[in-house]
């Protein structure tokens, strides 16, 4: 080698040897909340737009809107189990050694098959599990309660045992109702949720885009695995490690491979990576070492450029956190324990947020029962829960979900499960449990809301969503959610109850210590097919009055405990029409009885008339309210649900949905 290249060759190590000792510092170390702070001003941590894909491709994406079903699940009133469908009152009074004896009709219904006979009195109707419901009758007797007899010639069943009026019958829309959110945005989509949407009719979910991150690691000694491996060389752990966990957070990994401590195709891979991917993070080249050249590069890609280089965490302090416009790029530290550390704590939110998913959460809590659980001694039982905040203290209360095996939504509803042991006959009250948990989690929501379902409340919870705060709704009914409200198992309880004394709605019933917000109103009426000459132009009074007698005149009623069934019964003054006993949970499956004619009509409120394109008589407008403990309100989520009652966006929306805001009665 000739003086002169060894002298070049020394000029260039010297400069290197410059370099090192240099060791150029950290811009600023900033506290960990500091640092989230900066990195969260600057990059949105907002899901990204919406895209429709297939129902089968929906698996693991989060749903980006609310998802009403289309239609009543069931679509109509069915049998539970193998039987004869029946009227309740041809059984009265059967017992061993007197049974009710019933004529069979001349057909059977099987699924997928529609009734063509009423079943009229003294008569019954063979029926499959899954059969529709025929007209007339109000309940099913099991086959194994019967005893065929007559013949050939006048088959006829013997019950008895008398039935009560509902046994054994799946109302319509009793698991998802026409109208009703069945699911929220921000649900990760599993089996469970695919199987409601199928169970809707949908073809076409519309999720969150998922966020595509480039993921590139950075150093002359690092090996791609299964290369051989190199003197001072080490494998890439990194670029694998972080790669799955961007998938296993909701988003797409683009592996970037490994590039070496060159500043310029560094540059140039974090360049293409802007243009390909919402996020880019790379392992390696954060420190302050010679060979650590990210920082450089990005301080000179694009405003507003290193937004943090260095943090005082033990591991990650060299991590650094810059933006080109709104697109994150994160360089993690290179060794694996730091990089992990790290990731979790900054890119892990961002990722989530992007796939419109909640922060990770544990796998399992502790929580107690509320109430005492019964089960059956011999099984173990699983109990499918939702979690709510103690009222009597700071911890969790674990609520078993109140729809059984038919229901498609009970896994969707429920944070998780806990077991009853297969020796115990029930759980006590306050008994502590471990919840394990499903899907999105059990993180337990910002607010629980129990009672009367209304699509109005549907869709204030999705507005609340909106703003951050996260409402389980759990329908019981109005009774129900008050019941819930003195145990302090939830937070607001949503009523329309009318006290027939005074004549004033929800007020009444409150105990002690409650408080009633103002919600809006809701017109009830009688609601018949259009065109029915018996209701068409008559007051709903005069109607009711003249066919109480009337056999022919079948009614659908509402269950006992709703605030609709008081209104019913102070319409029909004592009388007990045909149908009377025929007593389903909600406004759709009255609506769906009438619409399918298997009653001719019933009381509901007139959106939901409107929905199935029923006939209408306005009766009184309804007053469906919400009850909360005094002493609670100003909790954050309490009062910022409050809050947005009053608000023009929220009495634009209810007004949008057929309701009238108001005060309270």
């Amino acid at each position: 080698m000739s003086d002169a290249s060894q002298s070049e060759t020394r000029a260039a190590f010297l400069e290197r040897l410059a370099q090192v000792a240099r060791q150029e510092q950290f811009l600023s170390v900033l506290s960990r909340e500091e640092a989230a702070e900066r990195f969260r001003a600057a990059v949105p941590h907002a899901a990204l737009p919406a895209e429709p894909v297939p129902l089968a491709e929906a698996l693991g994406r989060v749903l980006a809107r609310d998802v009403a079903s289309p239609i009543d699940v069931p679509p109509f009133d069915r049998s539970l189990v193998d039987g004869f469908a029946v009227r309740a009152a041809d059984t009265e009074g059967a017992r061993e050694g007197s049974p009710a004896r019933l004529v069979l009709n001349g057909e059977i219904l099987a699924c997928g098959t529609a009734p063509a006979l009423a079943v009229l009195p003294g008569t019954a109707t063979p029926i499959a599990t899954g059969g529709v419901i025929p007209r007339g009758a109000d309940a099913v007797v099991m086959v194994e309660a019967t005893e065929t007899v007559g013949g050939a010639a006048e088959p006829a069943i013997e019950i008895a045992r008398a039935a009560t009026p509902g046994q054994f019958v799946g109302y319509a829309g009793a698991d998802m109702a026409l109208g009703e959110t069945v699911l929220r945005r921000g649900v990760r989509v599993t089996a469970r949720e695919i199987g409601m949407l199928a169970a809707c009719g949908l073809s076409e979910v519309p999720v969150v885009r998922q966020p595509r991150v480039a993921v590139l690691s950075t150093g002359d000694e690092l090996v791609a695995p299964g290369e051989p491996l190199k003197p001072a060389g080490i494998y890439d752990s990194n670029g694998a490690i972080v790669a799955a966990s961007v998938a296993e957070n909701g988003g797409v990994a683009l592996p970037g491979g490994i590039v070496p401590d060159d500043e310029a195709r560094l540059a140039e891979a974090i360049s293409r990576s802007l243009e390909e991917a919402d996020l880019v993070v790379l392992s390696g080249g954060t420190s302050k070492g010679a060979g650590d050249v990210s920082h450089h590069i990005l301080s000179r890609l694009g405003a507003p450029g290193i937004l943090v280089h260095g943090v005082a965490l033990k591991p990650g302090k060299p991590l650094c956190l810059a933006a080109v416009g709104d697109r994150a790029i994160v360089v993690l530290p290179g060794f694996p324990t730091s990089a992990m550390f790290t990731f979790h704590e900054f890119v892990v939110p961002l990722v989530r947020a992007l796939a419109g998913l909640p922060p990770r959460e544990e796998t399992s809590v502790e929580a107690r029962v509320p109430q005492r659980l019964a089960s059956e001694l011999g099984r173990m039982e699983f109990v499918m829960a939702s979690l709510a905040r103690d009222g009597a203290g700071d911890g969790l209360v674990a609520l078993p979900l109140p729809k059984g095996s038919g229901s498609v939504t009970a896994f969707s509803q429920a944070d998780g499960f806990f077991p009853v042991p297969a020796n115990r006959a029930g759980l006590e009250a306050g008994e502590a449990v471990t919840v394990t948990r499903l899907g999105a989690g059990v993180r337990p929501p910002d607010l629980t809301i129990v009672g009367s379902h209304c699509l109005g409340l549907d869709r204030i919870v999705g507005i609340l969503a909106e703003r951050g705060l996260r409402a389980r709704t759990v329908w019981v009914g109005s009774a129900g959610g008050l019941a819930a409200l003195k145990r302090g198992e939830c937070d607001l309880a949503a009523m329309h109850l009318l006290d027939p004394a005074s004549g004033r709605y929800n007020a009444p019933f409150l105990a002690p210590g409650m408080t009633l917000a103002p919600g809006w109103r809701r017109m009830q009426g009688v609601v018949f097919r259009a065109g029915d000459a018996r209701f068409e132009g008559r007051a709903p009074e005069d109607a009711v009055t003249a066919l109480a007698e009337e056999p022919d005149a079948v009614m659908v009623n509402r269950n006992t405990g709703s605030g609709t069934r008081l209104l019913v019964d102070g319409l029909l003054k004592g009388a007990r029409p045909a149908g009377y006993w025929n007593q389903p949970r909600s406004h759709n499956a009255v609506a769906a009885a009438v619409a399918q004619g298997r009653a001719d009509w019933g009381v509901a409120i007139e959106s939901v008339a409107r929905a199935y394109g029923l006939g209408f008589l306005p009766l009184t407008e309804e007053h469906y309210d919400l009850a909360y403990r005094t002493d609670r309100a100003q909790e954050p989520a309490l009062a910022a649900f409050l809050a947005l009652l009053a608000e023009p966006e929220t009495r634009h929306a209810l007004t949008e949905l057929g309701f009238a805001p108001g005060e309270a009665a």
